[in-house]
């Protein structure tokens, strides 16, 4: 059996900080430390001698590189030939220039951060671009070559109403892209929309809205052509599901460089740290044993998170165990119709897509 394995890799700078965002990130103080980082960055990856099938490179925004430094980013993997090779993008840092730069260097997808296309909702999370950022990197990407685009969309945002969720939805029908992530906004503690909250300045939406939201997501998306293939997110065919993320979900092994990144190389998960100063420093990891109970457990959860679901006699192959016979409950969600059992796999139903949580919580 041939094994995909990942390398992740983190740019950590931003022009400007998310609200929401609680990722490694920084706004560089100068231009010298782009380029410390970026030197870093490629003396970790030469002490690595894997071959991978996926490469991503997320932050941050890696986008905000100038032209110079985004070339040597990417000639750093020129000895790669992936299968998925990820760069995400901020709408308005990308320029023609910057996607020709991808196609010379065999970038294959391009993940774009839209949240939302109602601008006045983006004031609040401290985005910068405009809906003519984004059409126009989807239009230019297009055109150079880059069909397989994904967009990265957010519900449950400050003041955002039903209507404005269908209004998103409509202009991403139009747009039909390859593929769509749509996440939930979670208020993390580390964030600027968190101090917010503690004042008693922002509310988040209450659970019964959120539901409502992701509901008419998973209905009208759809409608669109999309299939669902995992909690949050939807693809037009399964050519153009996220190989890098399959394998996070998935289990397989995926190593990582940069500060903040998480590796896993099947026993253990490794980390670096979020201080990026510390990182050029000295680019070192920390490591922590996974047990094979905890495997096991990590493998329900993240499985259950596809649509796929879990095959019962794969994780008897895997780990001598039997998910329906050590977590009895579950019969209980199956007997309420929020998952399934058939054939063999066990998986999350539409209706059991909204308590996912809750399920999950059995396997802790």
């Amino acid at each position: 059996m041939i094994i995909i394995r990942g390398l992740y890799v983190h740019i950590p700078f931003c022009e400007k900080i998310c609200s929401y965002c609680d990722f490694c990130k920084r706004v560089p103080k100068n231009e010298q430390m782009i380029w410390d980082y970026l030197k870093t960055l490629k003396a970790e990856y030469e002490t690595l001698k894997e071959r991978y099938q996926t490469i991503y490179i997320g932050g941050g925004t890696p986008s905000m590189l100038n032209v110079e430094q985004l070339k040597y980013l990417l000639a750093i993997f020129k000895d790669q030939k992936p299968l998925e090779y990820t760069i995400e993008i901020n709408p308005e840092s990308y320029t023609d220039q910057k996607g020709l730069i991808f196609k010379a260097y065999r970038v294959n997808r391009v993940s774009i951060g839209v949240q939302t296309f109602q601008e006045r909702l983006l004031k609040p999370l401290n985005r910068q671009h405009t809906n003519k950022d984004v059409f126009f990197a989807i239009k230019n990407l297009t055109e150079i070559g880059i069909t397989n685009i994904s967009l990265d969309l957010m519900f449950s945002l400050p003041n955002q109403s039903l209507a404005d969720l269908k209004a998103d939805l409509a202009i991403v029908k139009k747009l039909n892209v390859k593929h769509l992530s749509y996440y939930s906004l979670i208020l993390e503690e580390k964030t600027l929309l968190y101090q917010l909250y503690k004042k008693g300045l922002y509310k988040p939406n209450d659970s019964d809205f959120e539901a409502l939201l992701y509901e008419q997501i998973i209905k009208n998306l759809k409608s669109f052509g999309y299939k669902q293939y995992e909690v949050s997110n939807f693809a037009k065919a399964p050519r153009y599901h996220s190989l890098h993320n399959l394998l996070y979900w998935s289990l397989l092994p995926y190593d990582a460089i940069g500060a903040g990144s998480f590796g896993f190389d099947g026993k253990y998960r490794y980390s670096h740290t979020n201080n990026v100063t510390k990182y050029i420093e000295e680019p070192k990891v920390t490591k922590t044993y996974q047990d094979d109970y905890t495997l096991y457990q990590d493998f329900l959860i993240f499985g259950l998170r596809k649509t796929a679901g879990i095959s019962i006699l794969e994780t008897k192959r895997l780990f001598k165990r039997n998910p329906l016979n050590d977590f009895p409950t579950l019969y209980s969600f199956i007997d309420q119709g929020f998952l399934k059992y058939e054939n063999d796999w066990l998986k999350v139903s539409q209706k059991g897509l909204f308590v996912l949580n809750q399920i999950v919580e059995v396997f802790i």
